[in-house]
């Protein structure tokens, strides 16, 4: 059974925890998940708010974090965050941020130099940030021990072979946190699935981006499941056929969520988004043909 201690929880051997970068994200419900009812959200308002909605604005709330997972002696980023200083064409919220970033994570025990694994669920901007920073006028990777797992999909997609057809701001991310640790020869693009160690697998979930993946936490009788952006918001376990405004593929990113929910539901894996607010971590369990929400860890 997985133990709370402080801040983390053990899941089995493996130590979890997370360093939020921002702490409030809010949107209308329409942009964030576009085909979800309305009364979704008023019908939940007892446990959505006030983490996950705020009722005041009726926004939609969420967090950009990473998950600081400590397994096997190795310390393993999951998704980095904006990053600070950045250009991001059309997304004013993610431009120039000035964060505490670095701070936070070696309040939580982790400096740069510390970090083995950093994952990449997906490469949109709020997930890849982190993967460098400005030194004298140049992007290097923030990590510089560390292994940098980048889905092959997400790179094919993403890069710059396919010019204009990728969206400005995603241009400018890729350039700016994903190039560097390439030509710095500290990147692996995996494809399928890629085995960390023995508790933790990569696994492709594609949808909300073709490389989007899961990674999935196996030790002792706990699982567990990191879900990137597959969920954005709660509603989306209520209503798993609703993908997000910001899905390359809404279609595909519903039958990912349905399958990777009822395997969570079926196995007891606990679910852990990039975005959700309070605990950040859910139980899961079948409604149906839909989901229901059980418990929060």
């Amino acid at each position: 059974m997985s133990e709370v201690v402080g801040s983390k929880v053990m899941l089995g051997d493996v130590e979890v925890s997370r360093v939020v970068e921002v702490e409030r994200f809010a949107l209308p419900p329409r942009a964030i998940v576009p085909e979800a009812p309305e009364e979704v959200w008023r019908d939940n308002a007892d446990w959505l708010a006030p983490d996950h909605w705020d009722p005041d604005t009726g926004d939609a709330v969420a967090v950009i974090q990473t998950w600081v997972l400590r397994s096997e002696g190795g310390t393993v980023l999951v998704d980095t965050g904006i990053g600070n200083g950045r250009e991001r064409p059309g997304v004013p919220a993610f431009e120039h941020l000035d964060t505490d970033y670095l701070d936070r994570l070696a309040a939580a025990g982790v400096r740069p130099e510390d970090v083995d694994i950093v994952v990449n669920t997906h490469l949109h901007g709020d997930h890849i940030g982190w993967n460098t920073r400005d030194v004298g006028g140049e992007w290097v990777p923030t990590f510089p021990n560390a292994t940098y797992l980048i889905p092959a999909a997400d790179h094919a997609y993403f890069g710059p072979e396919r010019g204009d057809a990728v969206r400005a701001d995603h241009r400018a991310g890729f350039a700016d946190s994903v190039a560097p640790v390439v030509r710095s020869g500290q990147a692996v693009l995996w494809e399928g699935t890629h085995r960390i160690d023995s508790h933790l697998t990569l696994e492709s979930a594609p949808g909300h981006t073709p490389g989007s993946s899961v990674l999935r936490l196996h030790s002792g009788t706990d699982r567990a499941v990191f879900v990137g952006d597959l969920l954005h918001v709660p509603v989306q376990i209520l209503e798993p056929c609703c993908s997000s405004g910001f899905c390359e593929d809404p279609g595909a990113a519903a039958e990912s969520r349905v399958r990777v929910l009822g395997r969570a539901a079926d196995e007891g894996e606990l679910v852990l988004p990039a975005h959700f607010g309070g605990s950040g971590a859910v139980e899961v369990r079948r409604a149906g043909s839909k989901f229901a929400v059980s418990g929060w860890v």
